[in-house]
């Protein structure tokens, strides 16, 4: 594709790769398009030039069209784009900021980061509860109607448009860009069910014990994080093949769900939190996860399967311990900055591979990760020599 093609006539359009067709859904057509409108007057807005955009399990999910029994999204918008532009792990600088976005602190120039979450209504009780990514009037990134009728567009793309609500400042934060995306959603995701869980332990002074299931992006993010906050982690898969990276990234234990002479007694009551990460739980043996945790902890759930995935349990299995079996969703705006901290402080870097941003880049992208050919995420970059911005 010609360098003409490729760069971006800023304010006038943005550029993106879109997948308008499911079928279509591993060859994103790069494609311009309208930025969604905003008032100047009443909305705190911004336009961030892209860095750099994690790929992630839930844009395949949606170009896919897995998490829907109806047609894409995309269809449904009046004056958005013709396709669906993903990605949801964005960081970038400020291009422009609106008058209210000014006085909230966002200036031309800031580095920002934007998550799976990109607004909430800041007046409800679960945003004014500090749980903003229940708030029942959000935006997501990308594949969200707003109120106008403008399906919101994500990171594949030269710029974003968004509100400052969920808009994160990383100016004080010295890691750079491509370790910060796969924290924006991954990591927020699965810090928000630790720092939970772990509480019960750190108020009765004693080392939290947490297992991680599935050790893929969102896992290994999982066992690094734990460990941050001081847990003792078990990592579980389903064989011993990432035994030796689990151990280089702390876990202090490994289970393989196959084997059939791990003794499972020795777990009784051990663990004050099991995160599940596995985008299934088909595979999973309650019968022999649930009993391990301890009393009234929980089962939580982070991967999100295809719609028609059904999870079968029986009562007596979560009944003995009375544990809770529940799901956590993204993590609220104080949960990211205290991760971001965290990271920055501890210099936690995930496990990425850099892929240019391209045609061919974005196919090899998200055909390897359905593939499962990545460890442990894969993240966007070179979009300022791609696009012709940074200028």
């Amino acid at each position: 594709m010609s360098a003409e093609s490729t760069t971006v006539n800023y304010p006038e359009e943005f550029k993106g790769f879109a997948v308008s067709d499911p079928k279509e859904w591993s060859n994103p057509k790069l494609i311009s398009f309208s930025p969604k409108k905003f008032d100047d007057e009443k909305d705190s807005y911004v336009h961030i030039e892209v860095e750099t955009n994690g790929i992630c399990g839930s844009d395949l999910f949606v170009i896919k069209n897995e998490w829907s029994h109806n047609e894409m999204t995309w269809k449904k918008g009046s004056y958005s784009p013709k396709g669906q532009i993903v990605g949801h792990e964005i960081v970038g600088r400020v291009k422009y900021a609106s008058p209210l976005a000014q006085k909230n602190g966002y200036n031309i120039g800031d580095r920002v980061g934007v998550g799976a979450q990109c607004n909430a209504c800041l007046d409800c009780e679960q945003c004014n509860n500090h749980r903003e990514q229940y708030c029942s009037k959000s935006n997501g990134t990308y594949n969200s109607i707003y109120p106008d009728g403008y399906v919101s567009q994500g990171g594949y793309a030269s710029h974003v448009s968004c509100t400052t609500h969920m808009c994160f400042k990383l100016n004080d934060i010295k890691l750079e860009s491509k370790y910060i995306s796969p924290l924006l959603c991954a990591g927020l995701t699965v810090f928000s069910p630790i720092l939970r869980g772990i509480q019960g332990a750190l108020a009765d002074k004693r080392t939290p014990k947490v297992a991680i299931i599935g050790i893929g992006g969102l896992g290994h993010l999982a066992v690094l994080l734990a460990k941050a906050k001081g847990c003792e982690v078990t990592a579980i898969s389903r064989g011993y093949s990432k035994k030796e990276d689990a151990t280089k990234m702390g876990a202090d234990d490994f289970i393989a769900m196959s084997d059939e002479n791990t003794d499972w007694s020795k777990y009784n009551r051990q663990f004050d939190l099991i995160l599940n990460c596995a985008a299934s739980t088909t595979s999973l043996d309650f019968s022999k996860l649930l009993p391990s945790l301890n009393v009234q902890s929980n089962f939580v759930s982070v991967g999100i399967p295809e719609k028609n995935e059904v999870l079968k349990l029986y009562p007596v299995q979560f009944l003995r311990n009375g544990c809770g079996i529940s799901a956590s969703l993204l993590g609220s705006k104080d949960e990211a900055y205290e991760l971001l901290k965290l990271a920055d402080e501890k210099n936690i870097k995930p496990w990425i591979e850099e892929i240019p941003i391209c045609s061919e880049g974005v196919h090899k992208g998200v055909q390897r990760l359905s593939d499962g050919d990545v460890r442990y995420r894969f993240v966007l970059t070179d979009y300022h020599k791609f696009f012709g911005t940074g200028k």
